[in-house]
């Protein structure tokens, strides 16, 4: 399973490519606009295909997901450490963000899955991740409750290494952002990642 995060500024076209890679497969898009006003961030989520609605996640603006339609929220850490998600633990789906495997096996069932980064240098946010990763750490995972999803300096040279060891799913940021072909770089990987299960299946 593949998602994908929003810029946290804007980018040029970006409601046709966030649309053009649900239609390639995307799983699930995560927006990170905190700066957005309400207005502004109803009018970010009317921009994207209703079709696909239910595939949105909010990390911001909780109290406009019901009049938006959308089911999934992403509690960020220091949120979750104070407990905020308790307002929201009925009729949504859950996420969070953890950046130590230790913190991600103690996590509940009542999250979905968790974001754990940086699995690599970060693409988008320059100097995060050069001393620290925590790729080498997935094979301590002991939490059977909680998908684990590597984020961070995934690109189509990297991310196998992230299924290798033992992601259930990846999130790409910069990788497809930063780029001036994005549909591309979805492409290339969810193609492969495809074509990998259904080799393993055979």
């Amino acid at each position: 399973m593949m998602m994908l995060l929003s810029p946290e500024q804007p980018v040029a076209h970006e409601s046709a490519v966030v649309n053009t890679i649900f239609d390639r497969g995307l799983s699930l898009f995560h927006i990170r606009k905190y700066q957005l006003t309400d207005v502004e961030m109803a009018a970010y989520v009317d921009a994207i295909d209703p079709d696909y609605r239910k595939q949105v996640v909010l990390h911001s603006h909780f109290h406009l997901a019901n009049e938006l339609g959308i089911e999934r929220l992403h509690v960020r850490e220091e949120d979750r450490k104070q407990n905020r998600q308790e307002a929201f633990m009925t009729g949504f789906t859950l996420s969070t963000s953890v950046h130590t495997i230790a913190i991600f096996n103690t996590l509940t069932a009542i999250w979905d899955y968790a974001f754990l980064s940086p699995v690599f240098s970060s693409i988008s946010k320059k100097g995060y991740g050069m001393t620290h990763t925590v790729l080498d750490e997935l094979h301590l995972r002991c939490n059977p409750h909680v998908q684990l999803v590597g984020l961070g300096g995934i690109d189509e040279q990297n991310y196998t290494q992230v299924f290798t060891a033992g992601a259930d799913a990846i999130a790409l940021l910069g990788a497809v952002w930063n780029s001036p072909q994005p549909v591309q770089v979805f492409d290339t990987i969810n193609k492969d990642i495809h074509t990998k299960i259904h080799h393993d299946t055979k």
